[in-house]
């Protein structure tokens, strides 16, 4: 390959997908000065309806994405990195890690109305069991709606009065520029990874120029805070089915780390806290050993008793 090489990056079709994937090929040209242009890609995820859960899960989006890239019909792929199984895919890698945006989540209603002074019985929408567990907790009489789609025709859904309120990601929103209809950032932890987005390339293509390419835009904090956050939910054996939270995020030379597990309904909840010198958390072995004990903590506290935990047989 030389600087004048294509690459083919393979991404999902929506505005967010493509929003995030454009992102990522004007980093790599900027890095390597290689030209990226995008391949759409259309997953099994975007053509079904229902719930994201009932469909298998976050891996309906990345499937399509994958076969692609192993037939050779793309050299690299772009993910929200929130929406990939932890199990390892054969032949494929995470190739690098770019800069993550905001992990928080945002209440985007009418009226400006916040968590707080949404009313009694206010319908909000969201397609996360974990966010469900989440406002029910905070806000027990709401009526919590699944909902499926794009950020714009949730976003409809409010504006047209179908919900007084949707939940969505803070980072989608400001990618795409639909923060103006946040109307607050909600504090608690969020999903595994939220905000960061996963680079994939062929495993046998790692150590040459497409993977040099690819972890020219790679961050490293992002990789790692991503991975361990990971790392815990893989030890969990949790997907996007159980109401998990998972945050950690670099300070000084440490890393802080939050892991939440809840009741689907919101009634109960266990929570894990760890500083843990970077270093520590920097190499596989080191996230998975703190992923056993932070693990071990919460089904201490009676996670495996209110979740769906599948991890927690072992």
């Amino acid at each position: 390959m030389t600087a004048a090489t294509v690459l083919r990056l393979g991404t999902r079709a929506s505005l967010l997908a493509t929003t995030q994937s454009q992102l990522v090929a004007d980093a790599i040209t900027a890095a390597t000065g290689m030209t990226v242009e995008l391949v759409r890609i259309t997953s099994e995820g975007d053509v079904l309806t229902g719930s994201l859960a009932q469909m298998g899960g976050t891996g309906v989006f990345a499937t399509a994405l994958r076969d692609a890239l192993l037939r050779g019909e793309c050299d690299l792929l772009v993910h929200s990195m929130k929406d990939l199984p932890t199990a390892p895919f054969p032949g494929i890698v995470v190739g690098a890690v770019p800069a993550r945006a905001p992990q928080r989540d945002a209440l985007c209603a009418r009226d400006g109305l916040t968590l707080e002074t949404l009313p009694v019985a206010a319908r909000v929408g969201t397609g996360s069991p974990r966010r469900v567990a989440q406002l029910l907790a905070r806000h027990p009489d709401l009526d919590v709606r699944d909902i499926r789609g794009n950020v714009d025709s949730r976003l409809r859904k409010v504006t047209d009065g179908e919900l007084d309120a949707v939940v969505l990601a803070e980072a989608g929103l400001r990618r795409i520029g639909r923060d103006a209809a946040i109307t607050e950032l909600l504090d608690w932890p969020t999903s595994a990874a939220q905000g960061a987005l996963a680079v994939e390339v062929r495993d046998r293509d790692a150590d040459g120029e497409i993977g040099r390419a690819v972890r020219a835009v790679n961050d490293a904090d992002a990789e790692l805070c991503a991975l361990l956050e990971r790392a815990v939910l893989r030890r969990l054996e949790a997907g996007c089915a159980a109401p998990v939270a998972i945050d950690a995020v670099r300070v000084e030379d440490d890393v802080t780390l939050v892991a939440d597990v809840h009741a689907p309904d919101g009634t109960r909840s266990v929570r894990a806290e760890r500083r843990i010198a970077r270093d520590d958390a920097a190499t596989h072995e080191g996230r998975a050993a703190v992923a056993g004990d932070v693990v071990a903590e919460l089904l201490a506290g009676g996670a495996a008793d209110f979740a769906d935990l599948p991890g927690t047989a072992r």
